[in-house]
């Protein structure tokens, strides 16, 4: 074995529990309740990266929830790879769902089941611990090396582009990893070279100026809720592909050699229907599910709600 695996194998103990540790952080920023836990997350793992070998780390308030930014930077003719990342997690709620407590990890069948086990506290940590490694068996990385976790990735990151814009000098990289992904399959390495973007808006529909009881007016006055189904009914034809006008304009087609790096990095992957556990497949025609959701663009409902 090599230093580095030997260093590695004689810390998979406490790494792990420190990862347990980190997902027992309920970091939800969608949640104000839990803005505390959230900027808890943000100390731990600015701690965490300083205590892995990096000189120079900060927790960045002003921006929404903190953002934690790292440097090690070992010689200026040497290429910048800056990390990117995030420590925030998703809702937990219904919590009748959940056969264990979210943010108490339980191990079943060798899997983890813990809220942000996967998206993207264990990631993040694996960067941290690839660091110290680095550390504590050749004194430093190879290339400087910039961090960058912030805590609204799951509301969409408001506040990150203006963090990037008033340090965008201090952030100048020649590559940027972005941490937050997945892979393949168990045994199959993966390195994704493109990620498709994220818009999104609120429709609000109101059919009165107040609520109405629908035992006297719901013969006489629109539902809200009613309308708003019938409008989202509008976004796909029949067969899932997007009906809004100008969607496609501008989507790069596929090409022949997409389609088979497409299906040479998905040959050993999980079947999505196994994967998501759903009922059947959907979706625009002409594309395979992988194709899909690699390189075709969605209109999704992430939420509806009127009334009681």
């Amino acid at each position: 074995m090599t230093d580095w695996e030997e260093f590695m194998a004689s810390q998979d103990a406490v790494w792990f529990e420190e990862f347990l540790e980190l997902l027992r952080i309920p970091s939800i920023s969608t949640d104000p309740e839990h803005a505390g836990d959230v900027a808890a997350t943000a100390d731990w793992v600015a701690k965490k990266l300083n205590d892995a070998g990096v000189p120079s780390v900060e927790v960045v308030t002003g921006y929404g929830h903190p953002i934690v930014h790292g440097e090690w930077l070992v010689d200026p003719a040497k290429p910048r790879i800056l990390f990117y990342g995030h420590y925030d997690v998703q809702p937990v709620v219904p919590l009748e769902l959940w056969q264990t407590p979210p943010f108490e990890p339980d191990i079943r069948d060798g899997r983890i089941y813990a809220r942000g086990s996967g998206d993207m506290k264990a990631n993040l940590i694996n960067v941290i611990h690839a660091v110290e490694t680095f550390a504590r068996t050749a004194g430093q990385p190879p290339v400087n090396l910039m961090f960058l976790f912030e805590g609204e990735e799951e509301i969409g990151s408001p506040n990150l582009p203006h963090y990037v814009e008033a340090q965008k000098d201090r952030l100048a990289a020649d590559v940027v990893i972005n941490a937050d992904g997945g892979v393949g399959g168990p045994d199959l390495p993966s390195l994704s070279v493109g990620l498709k973007g994220l818009g999104g808006c609120q429709i609000d529909i109101r059919t009165a100026a107040s609520d109405l009881h629908s035992g006297f007016y719901g013969a006489a006055v629109a539902s809200a809720t009613q309308v708003a189904i019938q409008l989202a009914a509008t976004f796909h034809d029949d067969e899932g592909r997007v009906a809004v006008e100008g969607f496609y304009d501008k989507v790069v087609p596929l090409t022949e050699q997409d389609r088979i790096d497409i299906a040479n990095a998905t040959e050993n992957k999980t079947d999505v229907l196994v994967e998501s556990r759903a009922f059947s497949l959907w979706g625009e025609p002409g594309y395979g599910e992988f194709e899909r959701i690699f390189a075709r663009p969605t209109l999704d409902i992430n939420g509806m709600w009127g009334g009681f």
